[in-house]
């Protein structure tokens, strides 16, 4: 059996791994000797103005997607809980395509899919106010949400032009294509760890249940608002960056809690390292697979996704 140290170590190779091989792979494949040391202009703008981007921007929001699910999942004492269930996620998406409908710049598109999720933040706390945002009305309020922000996405599809469906289609099972440098997404992921990391001691009781929680001192109520907050943030910036992109927030943190344990300290960095890990590979693997054909990343991630979450979900059945 390897130690907590070990898998730790093993995570972070890991991740390097991703990140070397998504970078050497795609319709022109690069040797590990011409990503370090090569000269040519040619295979130097490939790595650096194509797929640098590429993945960093797959491993940014794939962190922040497994951040925000291992967030939801304290905050609601729901296993199921994810950015996607509660709709923070599918209002990004409708300002997004609404924008997108108008012919919006880049710029517009990051602030609707900004205004979209801050909107639904307030609109689930607000229904939930009156049960004192207890977890079964947070969750059963985001599930209508999302349910009617779903039917608004299709309802924008349908009075789409023909010239813009596919690109609408494409950004909505997630789209890498076009990636910059995600300069704000790295920056709210590192403030974001940091954040988390302080707050993990607290997580570490409100995993307890909240009735323990507030018996050991632990403002409950203001935590809860906190994560909520939080776990959104990281959710509509890797909207943003990505696309709506599923099961990372739902799968990752089983995983990591299954092979770390339950320290949130040490649970949301390895948490944060395995869905990057993730979605770069996935991504790498969606353009590559029928290149230069490329496949939307979160239509593989489900692919993937689906059988993970079946034997993760029997693994615990099993143990406990």
């Amino acid at each position: 059996m390897l130690s907590r140290s070990h898998l730790i170590f093993i995570v972070c190779i890991f991740a390097i791994f991703s990140a070397l091989f998504s970078l050497s792979k795609g319709s022109t494949s690069v040797s590990l000797y011409q990503l370090l040391f090569s000269d040519n202009t040619q295979i130097n703008m490939i790595i650096f103005k194509l797929r640098l981007p590429r993945m960093l921007t797959a491993f940014v929001s794939g962190g922040l997607l497994a951040l925000a699910g291992s967030l939801m999942q304290v905050l609601l004492q729901n296993p199921l809980a994810d950015p996607y269930v509660l709709g923070v996620s599918s209002g990004a998406a409708f300002f997004t395509l609404l924008l997108m409908l108008l012919g919006a710049s880049d710029l517009a598109l990051l602030g609707g899919a900004w205004a979209g999720s801050l909107l639904t933040i307030a609109l689930i706390l607000l229904l939930a106010r009156k049960h004192r945002w207890h977890s079964h009305s947070l969750l059963l309020s985001g599930v209508a949400i999302a349910c009617g922000l779903l039917a608004c996405n299709s309802f924008l599809l349908l009075l789409s032009p023909a010239t813009n469906l596919h690109s609408m289609l494409f950004w909505l099972a997630g789209d890498l294509n076009g990636s910059h440098v995600p300069w704000y997404g790295l920056v709210v992921l590192i403030i974001g760890m940091l954040i988390c990391y302080l707050l993990a001691p607290g997580l570490n009781l409100l995993a307890r249940g909240e009735a323990p929680a507030r018996a050991l001192g632990l403002a409950s109520d203001k935590y809860r608002i906190i994560l909520y907050l939080l776990s959104s943030l990281f959710a509509a910036t890797a909207v943003t960056l990505a696309g709506c992109i599923g099961f990372i927030g739902l799968i990752i943190p089983h995983l990591t809690r299954l092979l770390i344990g339950f320290d949130h300290r040490i649970m949301l960095p390895i948490s944060m390292l395995l869905g990057g890990t993730l979605l770069t590979l996935a991504d790498t693997f969606a353009r590559s697979i029928l290149a230069p054909q490329q496949l939307p990343v979160g239509m593989l991630l489900a692919f993937i996704g689906v059988p993970i979450f079946i034997w993760l979900l029997q693994h615990e059945t099993k143990h406990s």
